[in-house]
């Protein structure tokens, strides 16, 4: 046989080889697709499990599958390696999205949780200040329902009015309830200047502070409402609604005072006052001998304020801390 002869028939053979070796390629490239094919539609399932309506405001348009391997309107512009690399990249692009969105309700039920442990304390004071009987469980605006005890709408008359009975023994504003105002108890009351400035809702919370400190408790009562009522937006009213509160619990009437402590800290937890009002919320709880409640009020208020609690507030925090024992 001649070398002509030979690369005859080696011809054929070498293409045969080819042949065998190339089916092997395809069947793997096929079952490659395959299973991206399957991870695609596991995660298009997985999509519209956490994002329902799936449409362009939740996530990109799905990938969509390549066109069969020689249609005519489709002539690929890339190899099968990079087509495949590329369809990973998406779908890694998905996993994350997911599991980013993932993360976030997770940490939108933990803080839905804190806000519903906070209102519990808050709508347990406010149903105990109120005399009705509500499971600490029961949500709700305290300032807004029908069992709790709204602030005062009105202003009795003036403490400076003149004495219509008889002048008694002078009695002592801490200690002495007369029923109507003595002659002393007036003089001693108008002795007490009222500021005059350019700022009137200043002035109405600056005197109102003067008979709380002078221990003029239903006159600062008085006062303060008149000022929480007018001035509801002044500088000074996370001041003047915890100092009404102390006002009456000052005066030994927890009950009316736990609302004002509730409202002050609910209407601005950052204000002044919000921290000072979420524990004589406690303490206040504690003189109604409610203790699951001023447990819960003590934990949130450490929780929130922790600075304020190891702080300015610190001997006040112990003090009621030493009054109840806590789980």
């Amino acid at each position: 046989m001649g070398f002509t002869s030979f690369r005859v028939l080696a011809a054929p053979l070498a293409i045969l080889a080819m042949a065998g070796t190339a089916a092997p390629a395809l069947a793997q490239d096929a079952a490659t697709a395959e299973r991206l094919r399957k991870v695609e539609g596991e995660v298009r399932a997985l999509q519209r499990k956490v994002f329902p309506g799936g449409d362009g405001r939740f996530f990109e348009p799905q990938i969509t599958p390549a066109q069969p391997i020689g249609s005519a309107t489709n002539v690929p512009s890339t190899t099968a390696v990079t087509d495949i690399l590329a369809r990973l990249d998406a779908l890694e692009s998905q996993i994350a999205r997911l599991t980013s969105q993932t993360e976030e309700n997770t940490n939108s039920i933990a803080q839905l949780r804190t806000r519903l442990a906070a209102l519990e304390v808050t709508t347990g004071a406010a149903a105990t200040a109120s005399g009705a009987s509500v499971p600490a469980s029961t949500l709700g605006a305290p300032t807004t329902g029908t069992n709790v005890v709204r602030p005062a709408t009105s202003i009795a008359t003036p403490v400076s009015a003149p004495a219509t009975t008889a002048v008694t023994p002078a009695p002592t504003p801490a200690t002495v309830r007369p029923t109507g105002p003595t002659a002393q108890r007036l003089a001693a009351v108008q002795a007490i200047a009222k500021p005059q400035t350019a700022d009137p809702g200043d002035d109405e919370y600056s005197y109102g502070f003067r008979l709380w400190d002078a221990k003029f408790y239903p006159e600062a009562q008085q006062q303060l409402s008149l000022f929480v009522e007018k001035y509801p937006n002044h500088s000074q009213i996370s001041y003047g609604r915890n100092l009404l509160g102390r006002a009456y619990l000052d005066d030994g009437k927890a009950k009316e005072a736990a609302p004002w402590f509730l409202k002050n800290y609910q209407s601005d937890k950052q204000g002044a006052r919000a921290p000072d009002s979420l524990l004589y919320l406690a303490s206040a709880m504690i003189a109604m001998n409610d203790t699951k409640r001023a447990c819960i009020a003590l934990a949130e208020f450490s929780e929130t304020y922790p600075a304020v609690a190891s702080g300015r507030l610190k001997s006040q925090y112990d003090a009621d801390r030493a009054k109840v024992k806590c789980n």
